[in-house]
């Protein structure tokens, strides 16, 4: 009776730790959706918010925040489709490529406010 009880154990041990793991995993695919959204929400304020600026130097022909919001726009499509079934590494991938563009208007930003800046 003893050994079976043993086994019976540790079957439920093995269980629990397949749907511990299981679990685990699953949260940080979550996690990882998560930040691509929150970057994505990031970025998207930062245009809105830079449109303006941008276009007052650049002009409409030479326009970087209508080509952030166009890719935007592409990678919102990207995970509408594949987003459920994106694995964490791709997930990071975008979010990477988000923060990446996040950066890009940030500088053109900073040199706009130089550019505007008077001289001492």
């Amino acid at each position: 009776m003893l050994p079976i009880l043993a086994l019976l154990v540790a079957i439920a041990v093995l269980a629990a730790a397949w749907l511990l793991l299981s679990r685990r995993r699953g949260g940080r695919r979550e996690q990882a959706f998560a930040r691509v959204l929150d970057a994505a929400d990031a970025l998207e304020e930062r245009l809105r918010t830079a449109r303006a600026e941008i276009e007052a130097v650049a002009g409409d022909d030479e326009n970087p925040v209508r080509d952030a919001l166009q890719e935007m726009l592409r990678q919102r499509l990207w995970l509408q489709q594949y987003g459920a079934s994106a694995t964490v590494e791709q997930l990071d991938a975008v979010r990477e490529s988000i923060d990446a563009a996040r950066l890009r208007i940030d500088q053109q930003l900073l040199q706009i406010e130089r550019a505007r800046a008077p001289l001492h």
